[in-house]
């Protein structure tokens, strides 16, 4: 049997996995998509990915407007190519919002009205919180986004002025407040996600199988070592990725991912759905009835209150 294909973003919150990986022999190719959950939900339903680990809002966004084949087949629009399978990480995320390092016309938040945001891909973490975005600041008018793909392309993008601005994760962002950095950037506010941030799908046909069964109790088995062996962590993330080690401490002390990574909470689906459609992301009849959400299965593929019930946790 091929190994499962499994995409996730290559930053700090990936190193439970390497850890499953490296102690736990999980049985995976590990495949990196720094471009973020946009392109990963592309490369589902592309059939080039079995699993994927990403941003809460970028899932339920792309699986509450369904499956591109489901618009122009007589497939059920319940029946997305992938559903929602895991919970990873419990706490929100904290998006620092940057714009150019020299950019002395923005300071502040109230200088973003009507500006251009850059975003890694159209139906991304960083385009959909720009929705997030404007609703909290009670701006009718989305922004004009423009994709730039990689975290690198967009910290040069606003001091290039392609874009005034964009959104991305705090602290991987925090190193490049320093003028000694590539592409220098300077925070000007945060935003958090009002939902828990990383959330596990795969691909329809793979929920309820053995395979998937075993990468979850693995990443279950990686997201313990994690707690248990903090200076080796912080010694990965600080070499083999890109943050400082008193950053990845730092970051380490504001994150707790999954006792048990297996399901999703209906009721947290349900909020992050009210959210993005008050914010606009999601429109018309991308918005599911009541007896659609007692079910939920546009979105779960595993219900966490099914696996409390049946006593797995």
């Amino acid at each position: 049997m091929l190994p499962l294909r499994v995409g996730y973003v290559p930053e700090h919150f990936s190193t439970p996995l390497h850890f499953a990986q490296t102690y736990f022999a999980l049985s995976a190719d590990l495949i990196p998509f720094p471009s973020g959950t946009g392109h990963m939900v592309t490369a589902l339903r592309a059939g080039e990915l079995d699993i994927a680990i990403g941003l809460t809002e970028g899932w339920i966004a792309a699986l509450a407007k369904g499956s591109p084949s489901s618009q122009t087949t007589n497939k059920p629009q319940e029946e997305n190519d992938f559903k929602l399978v895991g919970t990873y990480v419990e706490t929100p995320l904290c998006w620092a919002i940057s714009t150019g390092y020299d950019r002395e016309d923005i300071t502040g938040i109230q200088d973003l009205k009507d500006k251009k945001l850059g975003v890694s891909r159209i139906g991304s973490g960083s385009y959909v919180m720009s929705y997030v975005l404007a609703d909290r600041e009670g701006w009718n008018q989305p922004f004009e986004c423009v994709p730039l793909q990689t975290f690198e392309k967009l910290r040069k993008g606003v001091n290039d002025r392609t874009v005034d601005f964009f959104m991305w994760e705090y602290f991987t962002s925090k190193r490049y407040y320093s003028s000694a950095t590539l592409h220098p950037i300077k925070e000007v506010g945060e935003i958090y996600t009002p939902w828990s941030s990383w959330k596990i799908v795969a691909r329809t046909p793979l929920i309820n199988t053995l395979e998937l069964n075993s990468f979850l109790d693995k990443l279950n088995a990686g997201i313990e070592y994690f707690e248990e062996h903090k200076e080796e962590a912080v010694q990965y993330i600080s070499t083999e990725l890109d943050y400082e080690e008193e950053d990845a401490e730092e970051w380490m002390k504001t994150v707790r991912f999954s006792g048990d990574v297996r399901g999703v909470k209906k009721d947290v689906v349900q909020k992050t759905v009210e959210m993005l459609h008050k914010a606009g992301v999601i429109e018309g009849e991308a918005w599911p009835g009541e007896a659609e959400f007692n079910e939920a299965k546009r979105f779960l593929g595993i219900r966490k209150e099914d696996i409390e019930t049946s006593g797995r946790i």
